[in-house]
């Protein structure tokens, strides 16, 4: 495989993820609680300017962008608002692990960008786990470390 079929091919599985993206987040706002639903709709906007992106870069490297399906699996049932934080959450880790690939596949200037959108997703990924994970995007070294509250001061 060459370097821009490599290239294509992460780009792909990225607009794939981001297409889920876009759907998942159409549930996630349906079901979050009122005080969550900004942040749901600017995650929403962000993975479509990000499909929408990728779309143009993968016309720009000579690929032809696959559609969106009409609707996606979702991982679990979202009957409530504590499942669509989990579903966001799970959104946006799957995120930075197709981001990571593309960080892999590319150079330059189109390396930075997938690094800075792999950044961005693991950043929303811990406000809606309320936990981090050690290297965000790699799946196979990722364990969720919940935040541990502030000791008391001593009186």
């Amino acid at each position: 495989m060459s370097d821009t079929e490599e290239e294509i091919a992460a780009y792909q599985a990225a607009l794939r993820a981001e297409h889920a993206a876009v759907y998942g987040y159409g549930v996630v706002g349906g079901r979050i609680r009122e005080g969550r639903r900004d942040e749901a709709r600017a995650a929403y906007d962000a993975h479509r300017s990000r499909r929408d992106e990728l779309q143009r870069t993968l016309r720009d490297l000579g690929g032809v962008p696959e559609q969106a399906a009409a609707a996606y699996a979702l991982p679990f049932p979202v009957p409530d608002s504590a499942a669509a934080t989990r579903l966001a959450a799970e959104l946006e880790e799957k995120i930075a692990g197709v981001y990571a690939d593309v960080v892999r596949a590319t150079e330059g200037d189109r390396r930075r960008s997938a690094a800075d959108t792999l950044r961005e997703a693991a950043i929303r990924a811990v406000r809606w786990r309320g936990g981090s994970v050690a290297f965000p995007g790699l799946a196979e070294r990722s364990v969720v470390t919940p935040e541990v509250p502030a000791s008391k001061p001593a009186t």
